[in-house]
Protein backbone atom coordinates (compact mmCIF):
# COMPACT_ATOMS: atom_id res chain seq x y z
CA UNK A 1 0.00 0.00 0.00
CA UNK A 2 2.78 2.41 1.00
CA UNK A 3 6.22 1.86 -0.47
CA UNK A 4 9.25 1.68 1.88
CA UNK A 5 10.25 5.14 0.59
CA UNK A 6 6.80 6.55 1.45
CA UNK A 7 6.93 4.96 4.91
CA UNK A 8 10.31 6.58 5.55
CA UNK A 9 9.00 9.86 4.18
CA UNK A 10 6.01 9.65 6.50
CA UNK A 11 8.29 9.17 9.52
CA UNK A 12 10.44 12.15 8.57
CA UNK A 13 7.35 14.23 7.84
CA UNK A 14 5.92 13.62 11.31
CA UNK A 15 9.14 14.73 12.99
CA UNK A 16 9.28 17.89 10.87
CA UNK A 17 5.60 18.67 11.47
CA UNK A 18 6.00 18.29 15.24
CA UNK A 19 9.16 20.40 15.07
CA UNK A 20 7.29 23.10 13.18
CA UNK A 21 4.32 22.87 15.53
CA UNK A 22 6.59 23.50 18.50
CA UNK A 23 8.26 26.42 16.71
CA UNK A 24 4.85 28.00 16.12
CA UNK A 25 4.29 28.24 19.85
CA UNK A 26 5.76 30.40 22.59
CA UNK A 27 5.30 29.97 26.30
CA UNK A 28 3.37 33.25 26.24
CA UNK A 29 0.78 31.56 24.03
CA UNK A 30 -0.18 29.30 26.93
CA UNK A 31 -1.03 32.40 28.97
CA UNK A 32 -2.97 33.91 26.07
CA UNK A 33 -4.91 30.67 25.68
CA UNK A 34 -6.41 31.30 29.09
CA UNK A 35 -8.57 33.89 27.35
CA UNK A 36 -10.47 30.91 25.91
CA UNK A 37 -10.32 28.35 28.75
CA UNK A 38 -13.88 27.16 28.22
CA UNK A 39 -13.36 26.71 24.48
CA UNK A 40 -10.18 24.68 25.02
CA UNK A 41 -11.93 22.54 27.61
CA UNK A 42 -14.95 21.94 25.35
CA UNK A 43 -12.65 21.12 22.43
CA UNK A 44 -10.69 18.71 24.60
CA UNK A 45 -13.85 16.86 25.65
CA UNK A 46 -15.12 16.85 22.08
CA UNK A 47 -11.82 15.42 20.82
CA UNK A 48 -11.35 12.67 23.36
CA UNK A 49 -14.91 11.75 24.35
CA UNK A 50 -16.98 12.17 21.19
CA UNK A 51 -14.56 11.01 18.49
CA UNK A 52 -13.47 7.65 19.96
CA UNK A 53 -17.12 6.78 20.62
CA UNK A 54 -18.23 7.88 17.13
CA UNK A 55 -15.49 5.74 15.56
CA UNK A 56 -16.44 2.69 17.64
CA UNK A 57 -20.15 3.16 16.94
CA UNK A 58 -19.54 3.48 13.18
CA UNK A 59 -17.41 0.33 13.18
CA UNK A 60 -20.21 -1.61 14.87
CA UNK A 61 -22.99 -0.07 12.79
CA UNK A 62 -21.22 -0.76 9.48
CA UNK A 63 -20.06 -4.23 10.58
CA UNK A 64 -16.40 -3.60 9.76
CA UNK A 65 -13.79 -6.34 9.96
CA UNK A 66 -11.49 -6.58 12.97
CA UNK A 67 -8.64 -4.89 11.09
CA UNK A 68 -10.89 -2.11 9.83
CA UNK A 69 -12.35 -1.61 13.31
CA UNK A 70 -8.89 -1.23 14.83
CA UNK A 71 -7.94 1.29 12.13
CA UNK A 72 -11.12 3.33 12.54
CA UNK A 73 -10.99 3.39 16.36
CA UNK A 74 -7.34 4.44 16.14
CA UNK A 75 -8.38 7.34 13.89
CA UNK A 76 -11.08 8.34 16.37
CA UNK A 77 -8.57 8.38 19.22
CA UNK A 78 -6.02 10.54 17.40
CA UNK A 79 -5.30 14.13 18.46
CA UNK A 80 -5.73 16.97 16.00
CA UNK A 81 -3.02 17.76 13.49
CA UNK A 82 -1.63 20.79 11.69
CA UNK A 83 -4.14 20.18 8.88
CA UNK A 84 -6.89 21.42 11.20
CA UNK A 85 -4.94 24.64 11.77
CA UNK A 86 -4.66 25.23 8.02
CA UNK A 87 -8.40 24.76 7.46
CA UNK A 88 -9.21 26.82 10.56
CA UNK A 89 -7.29 29.69 8.96
CA UNK A 90 -9.06 29.46 5.60
CA UNK A 91 -12.48 29.02 7.21
CA UNK A 92 -11.94 32.23 9.23
CA UNK A 93 -12.19 30.35 12.50
CA UNK A 94 -9.99 31.29 15.48
CA UNK A 95 -6.53 30.15 14.39
CA UNK A 96 -4.89 30.79 17.78
CA UNK A 97 -7.55 28.65 19.49
CA UNK A 98 -7.12 25.91 16.88
CA UNK A 99 -3.35 25.80 17.41
CA UNK A 100 -3.70 25.65 21.20
CA UNK A 101 -6.28 22.86 20.92
CA UNK A 102 -3.93 20.91 18.64
CA UNK A 103 -1.04 21.31 21.07
CA UNK A 104 -3.14 20.37 24.11
CA UNK A 105 -4.67 17.31 22.46
CA UNK A 106 -1.24 16.18 21.22
CA UNK A 107 0.34 16.51 24.66
CA UNK A 108 -2.57 14.71 26.32
CA UNK A 109 -2.51 12.02 23.63
CA UNK A 110 0.53 10.50 25.33
CA UNK A 111 -1.87 9.21 28.00
CA UNK A 112 -5.35 9.31 26.47
CA UNK A 113 -4.74 7.66 23.07
CA UNK A 114 -3.41 4.37 24.52
CA UNK A 115 -6.07 4.47 27.24
CA UNK A 116 -9.00 4.81 24.80
CA UNK A 117 -7.49 2.32 22.36
CA UNK A 118 -7.23 -0.25 25.13
CA UNK A 119 -10.82 0.47 26.21
CA UNK A 120 -12.47 0.29 22.79
CA UNK A 121 -10.49 -2.68 21.46
CA UNK A 122 -10.80 -4.87 24.54
CA UNK A 123 -11.87 -8.36 23.59
CA UNK A 124 -10.19 -8.18 20.19
CA UNK A 125 -7.54 -10.81 19.41
CA UNK A 126 -4.13 -9.66 20.67
CA UNK A 127 -2.71 -10.16 17.17
CA UNK A 128 -4.75 -7.15 16.02
CA UNK A 129 -4.46 -4.93 19.07
CA UNK A 130 -1.98 -2.06 19.26
CA UNK A 131 -0.04 -2.32 22.55
CA UNK A 132 -0.72 0.82 24.64
CA UNK A 133 2.96 1.14 25.53
CA UNK A 134 3.84 1.18 21.81
CA UNK A 135 1.53 4.17 21.25
CA UNK A 136 2.81 5.95 24.35
CA UNK A 137 6.46 5.50 23.33
CA UNK A 138 5.87 6.87 19.84
CA UNK A 139 3.90 9.88 21.06
CA UNK A 140 6.56 10.57 23.68
CA UNK A 141 9.27 10.51 21.02
CA UNK A 142 7.26 12.92 18.88
CA UNK A 143 6.98 15.33 21.81
CA UNK A 144 10.77 15.78 21.76
CA UNK A 145 10.92 17.70 18.44
CA UNK A 146 7.90 19.73 19.62
CA UNK A 147 9.70 20.83 22.77
CA UNK A 148 12.90 21.52 20.82
CA UNK A 149 10.90 23.70 18.41
CA UNK A 150 9.43 25.64 21.33
CA UNK A 151 12.91 26.11 22.84
CA UNK A 152 14.33 27.41 19.56
CA UNK A 153 11.41 29.82 19.17
CA UNK A 154 12.11 31.14 22.65
CA UNK A 155 15.83 31.55 21.94
CA UNK A 156 15.42 33.17 18.54
CA UNK A 157 12.02 34.24 17.24
CA UNK A 158 13.28 34.61 13.64
CA UNK A 159 14.69 31.07 13.51
CA UNK A 160 11.50 29.78 15.11
CA UNK A 161 9.36 31.53 12.49
CA UNK A 162 11.45 30.04 9.66
CA UNK A 163 11.17 26.54 11.14
CA UNK A 164 7.41 27.00 11.56
CA UNK A 165 7.03 28.01 7.91
CA UNK A 166 9.26 25.19 6.63
CA UNK A 167 7.46 22.61 8.77
CA UNK A 168 4.03 23.67 7.54
CA UNK A 169 5.02 23.87 3.87
CA UNK A 170 7.01 20.64 3.83
CA UNK A 171 4.28 18.78 5.68
CA UNK A 172 1.70 19.93 3.12
CA UNK A 173 3.99 19.03 0.19
CA UNK A 174 4.68 15.54 1.52
CA UNK A 175 0.97 14.84 2.15
CA UNK A 176 0.10 15.93 -1.39
CA UNK A 177 3.00 13.88 -2.78
CA UNK A 178 1.91 10.71 -1.00
CA UNK A 179 -1.74 11.14 -2.03
CA UNK A 180 -0.87 11.91 -5.67
CA UNK A 181 1.47 8.93 -5.96
CA UNK A 182 -0.64 6.55 -3.84
CA UNK A 183 -3.99 6.91 -5.60
CA UNK A 184 -2.77 5.95 -9.13
CA UNK A 185 -0.85 2.95 -7.77
CA UNK A 186 -3.78 1.72 -5.69
CA UNK A 187 -6.76 2.43 -7.94
CA UNK A 188 -7.61 -1.26 -8.03
CA UNK A 189 -7.64 -1.41 -4.23
CA UNK A 190 -9.92 1.62 -4.13
CA UNK A 191 -12.25 0.00 -6.65
CA UNK A 192 -12.42 -3.23 -4.63
CA UNK A 193 -12.85 -1.59 -1.23
CA UNK A 194 -16.33 -2.07 0.24
CA UNK A 195 -18.79 0.80 0.53
CA UNK A 196 -18.76 0.34 4.31
CA UNK A 197 -15.12 1.47 4.46
CA UNK A 198 -15.86 4.54 2.35
CA UNK A 199 -18.85 5.35 4.56
CA UNK A 200 -16.79 4.90 7.74
CA UNK A 201 -13.90 7.20 6.79
CA UNK A 202 -16.18 9.88 5.32
CA UNK A 203 -18.75 9.84 8.15
CA UNK A 204 -16.09 9.90 10.87
CA UNK A 205 -14.96 13.32 9.70
CA UNK A 206 -18.44 14.66 8.94
CA UNK A 207 -19.88 13.50 12.27
CA UNK A 208 -16.85 15.04 13.99
CA UNK A 209 -17.63 18.41 12.39
CA UNK A 210 -21.34 18.15 13.15
CA UNK A 211 -21.27 16.91 16.73
CA UNK A 212 -18.24 19.06 17.59
CA UNK A 213 -20.29 22.12 16.64
CA UNK A 214 -23.51 20.98 18.34
CA UNK A 215 -21.63 20.03 21.53
CA UNK A 216 -19.90 23.42 21.61
CA UNK A 217 -23.12 25.37 21.13
CA UNK A 218 -24.87 23.33 23.84
CA UNK A 219 -22.05 24.36 26.19
CA UNK A 220 -22.63 28.01 25.24
CA UNK A 221 -19.61 28.73 23.04
CA UNK A 222 -20.20 31.52 20.54
CA UNK A 223 -20.59 30.46 16.87
CA UNK A 224 -17.01 31.29 15.81
CA UNK A 225 -15.48 29.34 18.69
CA UNK A 226 -17.91 26.49 18.02
CA UNK A 227 -16.81 26.37 14.38
CA UNK A 228 -13.18 26.24 15.52
CA UNK A 229 -13.91 23.33 17.86
CA UNK A 230 -15.85 21.66 15.04
CA UNK A 231 -12.87 21.86 12.66
CA UNK A 232 -10.48 20.61 15.33
CA UNK A 233 -12.77 17.72 16.24
CA UNK A 234 -13.48 16.51 12.72
CA UNK A 235 -9.87 16.67 11.45
CA UNK A 236 -7.79 13.95 13.09
CA UNK A 237 -4.07 13.36 12.66
CA UNK A 238 -4.18 10.73 9.89
CA UNK A 239 -0.39 10.63 9.22
CA UNK A 240 0.25 9.93 12.92
CA UNK A 241 -2.24 7.04 12.88
CA UNK A 242 -0.59 5.63 9.75
CA UNK A 243 2.83 5.85 11.39
CA UNK A 244 1.59 3.99 14.48
CA UNK A 245 0.21 1.19 12.28
CA UNK A 246 3.44 0.95 10.25
CA UNK A 247 5.57 0.71 13.40
CA UNK A 248 3.28 -1.85 15.06
CA UNK A 249 2.24 -4.35 12.37
CA UNK A 250 3.78 -6.12 9.39
CA UNK A 251 2.57 -7.98 6.33
CA UNK A 252 -1.10 -8.29 5.40
CA UNK A 253 -2.35 -7.20 8.83
CA UNK A 254 -0.49 -3.92 8.46
CA UNK A 255 -1.99 -3.29 5.03
CA UNK A 256 -5.55 -4.06 6.13
CA UNK A 257 -5.39 -1.76 9.16
CA UNK A 258 -3.44 0.92 7.29
CA UNK A 259 -6.23 1.21 4.72
CA UNK A 260 -8.40 3.21 7.14
CA UNK A 261 -5.90 5.97 8.11
CA UNK A 262 -4.78 6.37 4.49
CA UNK A 263 -8.32 6.65 3.13
CA UNK A 264 -9.38 8.91 5.99
CA UNK A 265 -6.45 11.24 5.19
CA UNK A 266 -7.54 11.31 1.57
CA UNK A 267 -11.21 12.09 2.19
CA UNK A 268 -10.78 14.43 5.15
CA UNK A 269 -9.09 16.93 2.83
CA UNK A 270 -12.17 16.88 0.57
CA UNK A 271 -14.61 17.02 3.50
CA UNK A 272 -12.66 19.83 5.18
CA UNK A 273 -12.56 21.89 1.99
CA UNK A 274 -16.36 21.63 1.70
CA UNK A 275 -16.93 22.54 5.37
CA UNK A 276 -14.39 25.38 5.10
CA UNK A 277 -16.37 26.99 2.28
CA UNK A 278 -19.57 26.81 4.37
CA UNK A 279 -17.95 28.18 7.53
CA UNK A 280 -16.20 30.96 5.63
CA UNK A 281 -19.50 32.09 4.09
CA UNK A 282 -21.15 32.08 7.51
CA UNK A 283 -18.31 34.13 9.02
CA UNK A 284 -18.42 36.62 6.14
CA UNK A 285 -22.17 36.99 6.63
CA UNK A 286 -21.69 37.58 10.37
CA UNK A 287 -18.98 40.17 9.73
CA UNK A 288 -21.17 41.92 7.18
CA UNK A 289 -24.08 42.01 9.62
CA UNK A 290 -21.86 43.48 12.32
CA UNK A 291 -20.58 46.13 9.93
CA UNK A 292 -24.08 47.09 8.90
CA UNK A 293 -25.18 47.31 12.52
CA UNK A 294 -21.96 49.19 13.32
CA UNK A 295 -21.20 46.81 16.14
CA UNK A 296 -17.59 46.02 16.93
CA UNK A 297 -16.83 42.24 17.03
CA UNK A 298 -16.29 40.96 20.53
Amino acid sequence: MLSPFEESLLSIMMVIIMFGMGASLTFKDFKLSMRHPQAIGVGFLSQYLLMPFIAFALARLLDLTIEQTVGLVLMGCMPGGTTSNIFAYFSKSLLSLSIMMTICSTLAGFILVPMWMAFYTQGIDDAFRIPPDQIARLLFLLLIPTLIGMWLRRKNANIGAIIELMGGLLGAVVIVFIVVTWVPRNWRLLAETSWQVYAAVILLGLFGFLFGYIFSRLLRLNPQKARTVSMETGIQNGPLAALIVIMTFTGETQQLILLIPVMYSLFIVLNSAWVTVIYRKITNREESARDQAKVEPS
